[in-house]
């Protein structure tokens, strides 16, 4: 009896993997800064327009001025006079936005397609993996430029060309992670049970496969934040709404008379897409399961 009690207790003790996959994100030292400086960008970005009340597309002071010589314009203004600070806090919004849309639209259509070929397999597998071929061989960036130039240079419309461009590798990563999962014996014991398949694809399967699709998506933010930049940067953007990409590129060729404008911009990018790397890091080394055993 004492003996069935000692392995009840040792069994209560076992750590969830949700709970263990936290503590050890938590070791993780660089994941912890991604994780502070992404959250003082968005809280920087959401609320710092109801503290700094400007309009970042009115003329604020004199164009070119340097940062630190006007206090109304701390860290100065672009060659239109525009508040560069007031760029920056309202930018992010339309930058986040696009970069967090892209991933959902890339996750959506990547794993789908993946879920679909690594399941079925057969004919289904070879076309779904033969159109998976088709995009991967295209240009990206130039791909994403068609498609803007085709519609109406909105954030919508940016945020679906990158969606469209960028979901090939999640499509390949959820084919094999299905591939691996669909032979286990969990998934034979749903299909004797007479689950369908459409319960096994994403009620058996999918929630098995979603350690590595997080990481990916959480990847595939910091890509899409790019993609939106530099999109903006050739100005394949919405002209009315501000956002990083858009300042850098306004301000390209005055670069000399006010690299502020484009250098503070430029940092705001750098720092969260190194912030959601960070990120993505960490949650790789806390959802891999042999990374948890070393």
């Amino acid at each position: 009896m004492a003996a069935v009690d000692d392995t009840t207790i040792q069994t209560l003790k076992v750590e969830s993997p949700a709970r263990e996959a936290w503590r050890m994100f938590l070791r993780n030292k660089s994941a912890i800064v991604g994780l502070v400086l992404l959250t003082i960008i968005i809280v920087v970005t959401f609320l710092g327009p109801l503290v700094y009340v400007i309009d970042p597309f009115d003329v604020a002071w004199a164009p070119f001025t340097p940062p630190g010589e006007e206090a109304t314009v701390p860290w100065g203004t672009d060659y239109l006079g525009r508040d560069v600070l007031a760029g920056i806090i309202n930018g992010g919004a339309a930058t986040l936005a696009v970069g967090a849309s892209a991933a959902l639209i890339t996750i959506v259509i990547g794993v789908t397609i993946g879920a679909f070929a690594g399941f079925y397999g057969g004919f289904v597998d070879e076309a779904l993996m033969r159109v998976t071929e088709f995009f991967q061989v295209l240009p990206p960036l130039l791909f994403a430029m068609v498609l803007v130039s085709l519609f109406s240079p909105t954030l919508t419309t940016v945020a679906i060309a990158i969606g469209v461009v960028s979901w090939t590798q999640t499509a390949r990563l959820t084919r094999a992670e299905f591939l691996k999962i669909k032979q286990l014996e969990y998934v034979t014991a749903a299909r004797s049970i007479g689950a369908g398949n459409s319960r096994i694809i994403w009620k058996v399967i999918l929630p098995n496969a979603l350690p590595p699709l997080i990481v990916s998506a959480t990847l595939i933010v910091g890509v899409a934040i790019l993609f939106e930049a530099g999109l903006s940067f050739l100005g394949l953007s919405d002209p009315n709404i501000m956002s990083w990409g858009l300042m850098i590129g306004s301000s390209r060729e005055y670069i000399i008379d006010s690299w502020w404008a484009v250098t503070f911009p430029g940092a705001a990018i750098f720092l969260t897409v190194l912030s959601v790397s960070l990120i993505g890091d960490g949650l790789n080394d806390a959802l891999n399961p042999r990374l948890r055993e070393r």
